[in-house]
Order: structure tokens, then C-alpha cells, then sequence
């Protein structure tokens, strides 16, 4: 797959395709990350890119033209029609699903959004789809598109250390979209605290139906909107029921 980002500050950039475990993915290709300098495509000495909002008011607005000018340039070089994608805060929440969609896609147009936004026309003309992260306003879309990028390549094949690791991730289907079970490692005991004696049980039975115990009351009390979706698609076992019925557990 392969996404294309518009972009003012394509140094941004660097850290997520360069350091962690999802590197695999950009450097094996797997996720052929492009990035475009919207400057690249400006006109004059100044290379200007935004100008004031008409109408008045705070703040600059990024120009319809170089984004047009840009977005022309790579479908030349990617020949096909990928779906043109701008962060925005009235865009669809992203979430698990939608990441999973766009990790089994082959890609897309990423703009990534600065100032006091985008020129309407550019938008009505272009831009397929709008996304966004949660209700709250970032001082640009880079943030958003890392954030999408790395969602998408922890799930590619061959990209996580474990292949099961993402199957236990919160969210997932596997999981029945609830959220994940506590963790623990080494020493057995840390400050007083010592590991549930489920986890150090060796029965993986047991250590199975703890997780689950736990991921269905770490979910009900933070998440309860994950339980009523679990519930009303019918992902809930009558033994899942009778766990949510006795309220909090213990998690020793």
C-alpha cells in the first residue's frame, strides 16, 4: 500500500518512518510512505502558500492552488485514483475498524491540514473523505497522519516481533472489541504488590479466563459504550454476563 502525504513540515516525519518497531513496515515497503513539500508547489520568490481569510477574522488559510497543484502531481506518479483524505475535527472518528480497513486498502492521499484550515474549494473539489482523531483541535494534520500510519503498520504481516500481538491489542475483534487485561512481568514481587496468582498459576485455562474476567470489568468501567456494542451484537457469553452481574472483581 502506498500513502501520500501533503505536507508543510515533511521533517516531522522522520521519527515515525526511522525509530520503533513499525520502521519494518516503511522500510520493507510494506507501507510506501510519499512525502510531498506543499511548498514544492507554490509560486513566487516567497513560496506562499496561505493568505488571509476573506470575510476577516484571525488566523490564514491555506491556498486552494498549490494543494491542487500537488495533488495533480502525484496522481501522475501513482496512476491510480486513491481516495484524497484531510484531517479534520467534523471528519469521522477513526477507530479500530476503520484502521483495519485502511491496512487491507492500497493506500491513499493524506493532506495534512495547517493555520485556520483549507480553502473550501480545494475540499469540495478533491477531497474524499475527512478524519479525526477525537473532539479536540491539533495544530496541524502530521500528528493525525503519523498517528494513522502507525496504526496501519503495526498490523501489516511481519511487522510486530509477535504476530499475535495485535490480536490481543484493546478494540480488537478477537477480543470482541473489548479493552485489554492488565500486564504484569518480572520481579513476582514490586514494592509489596505481587502478580495475580492466576498469571503464575502455569494453568492456561485459568490464566485465559482471568484475562477475560478482566477485560470485561477494566471495559464496564471505563468503556461501558464497548460493553452495550459487545452486547448488542451478541459477543457476550452467558458466563461473560454473569462476570459483568457481580459488579467490580478483584484483580488479584
Amino acid at each position: 500500500m502506498r500513502f501520500d502525504i501533503v505536507t508543510l513540515f515533511p521533517e516531522l516525519f522522520a521519527p515515525l518512518l526511522e525509530a520503533g518497531v513499525t520502521r519494518r513496515a516503511f522500510e520493507s515497503g510494506l507501507v510506501d510512505v510519499r512525502l510531498w513539500p506543499l511548498r514544492d508547489f507554490a509560486e513566487g520568490n516567497y513560496r506562499r502558500v496561505d493568505d488571509r481569510p476573506f470575510g476577516g477574522g484571525p488566523g490564514m488559510v491555506m491556498m486552494a492552488a498549490p494543494l491542487a497543484k500537488c495533488l495533480q502531481a502525484i496522481r501522475a506518479e501513482r496512476g491510480d485514483a486513491a481516495p484524497v483524505v484531510l484531517f479534520s475535527p467534523i471528519g469521522t472518528r477513526l477507530d479500530h475498524a476503520g484502521v483495519e480497513r485502511w491496512s487491507a486498502s492500497s493506500g491513499a492521499v493524506l493532506v495534512c491540514g495547517r493555520y485556520e484550515g483549507i480553502d473550501q474549494r480545494f475540499i469540495d473539489a478533491h477531497v474524499d473523505m475527512q478524519v479525526s482523531l477525537g473532539d479536540f483541535v491539533l495544530s496541524g494534520g502530521e500528528i493525525a497522519a503519523m498517528a494513522l500510519l502507525d496504526a496501519v503498520a503495526r498490523l501489516q504481516p511481519g511487522v510486530l516481533n509477535d504476530e499475535g500481538s495485535h490480536q490481543a491489542d484493546s478494540f480488537n475483534p478477537a477480543l470482541d472489541g473489548l479493552l485489554d487485561c492488565p500486564h504484569y512481568t518480572r520481579p513476582e514481587t514490586w514494592e509489596g504488590q505481587a502478580v495475580p496468582a492466576a498469571l503464575m498459576s502455569g494453568h492456561h485455562a485459568q490464566i485465559e479466563r482471568w484475562r477475560r474476567e478482566q477485560r470485561l470489568d477494566i471495559t464496564a468501567r471505563h468503556r461501558p459504550d464497548l460493553i452495550a456494542a459487545a452486547r448488542a451484537a451478541g459477543r457476550l457469553s452467558a458466563e461473560d454476563e454473569a462476570v459483568l452481574a457481580q459488579g467490580p472483581i478483584n484483580r488479584l
